[in-house]
């Protein structure tokens, strides 16, 4: 690709472009992938430009040239290319080209298009689907085009009925509340709160938390986190997510870190099982309201976990290979809402987002290689690195960071490191201790503006609050 962004620049395809000739020419000799790269930078093309070079390439074997040169001839807005567009959506055999051409006919904003558009309203493919849709939405005034879309409340894809519902009958996900992106209840700022985290958030303020990076308790496999099933382990949880997600601002972030955990056998004669957590997690998260964004995998060396494969190593027997665990999931979700991320950024002033910009190195992949971090009271600790990186990626300067299982705390420090706020709740008091001490430690950090880190009991945390939520 970088040998082609210097045969063929800018200049040389505006050349190629604007003679015709020349254009069909340079079309016929050159490879599959050189044409791809052409096609897609010719950018805008105007009525009346010639459709020949494009037309040609509508017979080549490869399905990506015959899409881009439907998507090049579509921004000429010919409505003579009507019949094209038609032929190619009913009869290609490549869904990539069949959608291109559905949407090429909806490009032409013509009323001639609308009995084929409401035509293609039934066919197999959601994608050729929602294409014709765009099309007809331009049209949304016209009763019958109304009508119509409307019998697509009843569709079995999940991403048309939300669009249908949003466009004709004006269903909306989102905020009743008008409050600033950029605020939130003072009384949260830097705050510790001990305690029962179900019971602290029935007194924190809907839409309070610009940002949840929380690691949940690991079923049944800490002092800290028993429970009597796995269904009440994920019961627990749901209910703890539904409150974040009543707390946060809408459009913003929650990102978890979880993993599959393994429970010992009993003896010998048993088998030991293993919870996939975040898969079971997932849906109940999903049904609540969040809208699940990102799946970044964060890998640790093998030398930090259990050492799972030496039985293994020894019989080499088929059915016995059991990898170590070197990675968990970070999974990342957005409260769900019609409005884009696009509009959270405008909540704040330009001031503030060039100062929470990510000038430095970042993470281009979604897979994360840090290491663990050990700790001398708790057995599960965020690395600071993972935090600073969850905390810039997806909050802003002087946000409110939340993590309801805090732990030792280190989320909270990231966050002051990072000029942003915490808040925090944890139930066991050698963790609260184990916090105080860091916080204390870097209380150069705290300055006027950040205020002193507030530890709180639970009781005199609500009565901080006028109501209960």
């Amino acid at each position: 690709m970088a040998t082609l962004n210097r045969q063929f620049d800018r200049g040389v395809i505006n050349e190629l472009k604007n003679d015709t000739q020349a254009l069909l020419s340079f079309l016929q000799d050159q490879n599959d992938g050189t044409i791809v790269y052409v096609l897609e930078k010719l950018g805008r093309l105007e009525n009346g430009y010639s459709k020949q070079p494009l037309l040609n390439l509508l017979d080549n074997n490869n399905e990506t040239i015959r899409s881009l040169a439907i998507k090049n001839l579509a921004k000429i807005g010919d409505v003579s290319l009507l019949d094209t567009f038609v032929n190619f959506a009913k009869q290609d055999e490549s869904t990539e080209v069949r959608r291109e051409s559905v949407s090429a006919i909806g490009r032409l904003r013509n009323e001639k298009t609308i009995p084929i558009l409401i035509k293609l309203l039934s066919d197999n493919d959601p994608k050729v689907v929602m294409q014709a849709i765009r099309g007809l939405l331009v049209f949304s005034s016209n009763n019958q085009v109304k009508k119509e879309l409307s019998k697509l409340l009843n569709h079995p894809n999940e991403l048309i009925k939300e669009v249908i519902g949003k466009e004709i009958n004006g269903v909306s996900y989102g905020s009743k509340d008008n409050g600033k992106q950029d605020e939130f209840p003072a009384h949260l700022k830097n705050t510790i709160v001990q305690g029962d985290v179900l019971e602290t958030l029935k007194y924190v303020p809907d839409e309070s938390i610009h940002m949840t990076f929380t690691s949940p308790p690991y079923y049944n496999a800490r002092d800290y986190s028993i429970y009597q099933s796995y269904d009440e382990y994920l019961k627990f949880l749901e209910k703890v997510f539904k409150e974040v997600h009543r707390v946060t601002k809408e459009g913003r972030f929650f990102v978890l870190n979880t993993s599959p955990i393994i429970i010992p056998r009993i003896s010998r004669a048993h088998a030991s099982k293993r919870y996939p957590i975040p898969y079971d997690i997932h849906p109940l998260l999903v049904k609540m309201g969040w809208e699940f964004i990102d799946d970044i995998v964060w890998v640790k060396p093998e030398a930090s976990v259990k050492n799972r494969n030496a039985g293994f190593l020894q019989h080499r027997k088929p059915l016995g290979y059991k990898p170590n665990a070197i990675s968990e999931m970070i999974m990342v979700y957005r409260k769900k809402t019609d409005k884009l991320i696009d509009w959270n950024i405008s909540q704040y002033n330009w001031d503030k987002v060039k100062k929470s910009k990510v000038e430095d190195k970042y993470e281009t992949t979604n897979i994360w290689r840090i290491s663990p971090s050990f700790d001398r009271v708790h057995s599960a600790v965020f690395p600071i690195e993972l935090c600073n990186k969850v905390i810039k990626y997806y909050s802003f300067v002087d946000d409110l960071i939340f993590d309801p299982f805090a732990g030792s705390g280190t989320l909270g420090l990231a966050a002051i490191n990072l000029n942003r706020h915490f808040f925090l709740t944890e139930k066991e008091s050698k963790y609260i201790s184990r916090m105080k001490e860091d916080l204390i430690r870097n209380s150069n950090l705290f300055d006027k503006k950040n205020n002193q880190p507030n530890f709180i009991d639970i009781k005199n945390f609500i009565s901080l609050n006028n109501r209960k939520i």
